[in-house]
Order: C-alpha cells, then structure tokens, then sequence
C-alpha cells in the first residue's frame, strides 16, 4: 500500500514506498510535474532505487521503462520521450571535471530533464534549481524518498504530489 507523508511543507516532503513498482510509479507521478530544464539529484546508497526511480520519471516522460537502466558504465544514458531524459551516474567520476568533459554541463541547460544518481560527485556544478531527493533504505522493500526543500520549485513539486496523494 502506498502512503504519502508530509514531513513540515516548507521542509521536505516524504513518500513512503512498499515496492519497487510504488518506487516507479512515484516516478511517473513526480514526471507530469516536471518542465524543460528542471534537473532531479538523486541521491541514497548503492541499492536504495535511484535507478527504479529514475525509470518511473523517464517512462512518466512516454520513454519506455525497459530502455532505462543504470548508465554507471557509461556516465550518460539519453531517452526521447516528451522531454528528452538525460540520465547521469557520476559514480565512477573521480572529478566534476570529468563532468564537463562530457558535455555535462551543456546537458543542464538542454530543453530537457537531467537525472543525476550520485550528485554529489559534481555538487558545484549543479545549479540552484535543482530538485534534490534522497532514498534511503528503510528495509529490505520500503524505501522512503523525500523532496527537500531547496527552492520553490521543489516547494511546488512537493505540494503537487503531496494534494495529489491527498484526493
């Protein structure tokens, strides 16, 4: 069953999740909020779901969910849907120079959604509109993925969902 929980509105807002198919649907739900240019840094521990997550939001953008997988190999996966997907996993990158090096930076500002799993990596070079949400962990399936509040947009985002799992 899944549960939404609002934590304090102008704080961080907490969804609950039973499964890896509440985790991707939570994705798809968070994806019809989202805009040209908005950039999501997921971050939480090996395992937690950043990837499950980011295949709800890229199939929430029509791209088809079995297309998405973890581009830790590679750095950047790209999807067409109804924004283009940019999906980063700076893991493996010893340096946000390396980030650029890729055209990292050029894809922030692309008329498109950037996913980033392991922003911490490049934290300087995110800009100030990004949408950070952390999965953590709470058992072996519930993960709980909070929105923190860093801006307005991620206020907004997390109201949208939040009146959303309301009615």
């Amino acid at each position: 069953m899944e549960t939404f929980a609002i934590v304090d509105r102008m704080a961080e807002f907490s969804f609950q999740s039973p499964c890896v198919d509440a985790t991707i649907k939570f994705g798809s739900q968070l994806a019809g909020h989202l805009i040209a240019r908005d950039v999501i840094a997921l971050s939480g521990d090996l395992g937690a779901g950043k990837t499950h997550l980011s295949k709800g939001i890229a199939s929430g953008l029509g791209v088809d969910p079995d297309l998405v997988n973890s581009p830790t190999f590679v750095l950047l996966q790209q999807y067409d849907g109804r924004l283009p997907v940019y999906h980063f996993d700076t893991y493996r990158l010893s340096e946000p120079a390396e980030f650029e090096d890729i055209g990292g930076i050029e894809l922030l500002e692309h008329a498109g959604v950037c996913l980033i799993e392991w922003p911490q990596r490049i934290e300087e070079l995110l800009p100030a509109r990004t949408i950070r949400i952390e999965i953590a962990a709470t058992d072996v399936e519930t993960r709980t993925i909070t929105i923190r509040d860093t801006h307005q947009r991620s206020r907004d985002i997390a109201a949208k969902l939040a009146d959303k799992s309301a009615g």
